[in-house]
């Protein structure tokens, strides 16, 4: 017998869905690149100020939660999804019309930089699928699995969204 609500169940093939969907067509939209458009290489400094107002807005919601303002909790996470969407959307429209930056430091700090690329990158596939699940949870009024789930979902969605504004300050030098 399932133990899972017939509001969470109805969404988990959406859940599946979108986990395996997003990061697989992010991943070849990045390798396509539109002809004759001009490069959007306005938008890094954008889609980098998304990821720190996502962290902002998560810490709020956090504290928003920790007070038991239940309105205002679901308010900052609902916009916290939005801006990860605004993000993924300008991330995607730059690397569809801009070729990608090389880092140019050397020495540790190279290794420093790759190690929190590729966390971050590894932690923004996986984070996917956990705010799904803990939206739906919410949604279900689930709120025992709720925050069960959030617990993991919420350093991981933070360290996710603060890794993508390090990464850019990162490198923003090496930019053309």
């Amino acid at each position: 017998m399932s133990t899972k609500a017939p509001e969470e169940k109805k969404y988990n093939k959406w859940i599946v869905i979108l986990s395996i969907v997003i990061p697989v067509v992010v991943a070849a939209l990045f390798g396509i690149k539109i002809p004759n458009v001009e490069p959007l290489s306005f938008l890094p400094p954008i889609y980098a100020s998304t990821n720190g107002l996502t962290a902002i807005f998560l810490i709020a919601a956090f504290i928003a939660i920790k007070k038991r303002d239940y309105v205002l909790h679901e308010w900052l996470m609902k916009f916290c999804i939005g801006l990860s969407v605004a993000f993924l959307v300008m991330y995607v429209a730059y690397h569809m019309t801009s070729d990608s930056t090389v880092f140019g430091g050397e020495g540790v700090i190279k290794y420093i930089y790759y190690f929190i690329l590729v966390t971050h990158i590894i932690l923004s596939i996986a984070i996917i699928p956990l705010v799904l699940i803990t939206y739906v949870r919410a949604l279900s009024k689930r709120f025992n699995k709720h925050k069960k789930i959030a617990r993991i979902t919420f350093p991981l969605w933070l360290y996710v969204a603060v890794t993508g504004v390090i990464v850019y300050i990162m490198i923003s030098p090496y930019y053309a």
